[in-house]
């Protein structure tokens, strides 16, 4: 059994990290999108599975639970809360109840209760909640904020991690206009966030 924390494991990082996986969850949750969603199976999908089967689950039920709880967090998106937890928390919280529930169905084991890994996540630091709900919030701002197309660039190039030669495709624009468009938006943001978010560098090379 694993007595460490899930949603910390080590797999290695998908192309995404805490601030697009909570656009991807708003994504899902306003507009049912389904290439957030694929954002984020494709991220924790592995993770989940690793996870299972270090806690005792055949390869196939592993599988099973894995799109359960992706599943689940497709149904639940409305309810996450980014000043509660982060998404990774959320997301493994969601595997443990599957877990539970597929030990309970079970007629030849029993759960152990007293399983570190079966315990509920942390609670969140009172100053924690509020960096994150602050967070949450200037990142919204700043995206409302953007020109309709700037976020157009923005959403296809970070959201769902499509490279320039396609987003040049997909919105029938040059590839230098792409460049430009997506230049001009992270520097609104970085205008706007202040030191929120540390520059990255993104799919095809641009600093962000």
């Amino acid at each position: 059994m694993s007595d460490g924390d899930p949603s910390s494991d080590g797999a290695s990082p998908a192309a995404t990290g805490p601030d697009q996986d909570v656009a991807h969850i708003l994504a899902i949750a306003t507009r049912r999108d389904r290439a957030a969603f694929a954002a984020l199976f494709g991220r924790y999908g592995p993770r989940l599975k690793s996870w299972f089967l270090r806690n005792g689950c055949s390869a196939d039920q592993a599988e099973d639970l894995v799109q359960d709880t992706m599943l689940s967090v497709w149904r639940k998106a409305e309810s996450f809360n980014p000043a509660q937890a982060a998404v990774s928390t959320w997301v493994f919280a969601i595997a443990r109840n599957r877990r539970i529930d597929a030990w309970r169905r079970s007629p030849r084991r029993e759960l152990d209760e007293d399983d570190p890994s079966l315990a509920p996540p942390e609670p969140v630091s009172p100053d924690a909640v509020l960096d994150m709900a602050e967070r949450d919030s200037r990142l919204r701002a700043a995206l409302v904020g953007l020109p309709a197309e700037q976020m157009a660039v923005i959403r296809l190039s970070f959201f769902e991690d499509r490279p320039h030669a396609e987003i040049e495709q997909a919105l029938g624009i040059p590839l230098g206009t792409v460049k430009s468009r997506l230049r001009l938006a992270m520097r609104r943001l970085r205008a706007h966030l202040g030191d929120m978010t540390p520059p990255r560098t993104g799919r095809d090379g641009v600093s962000s």
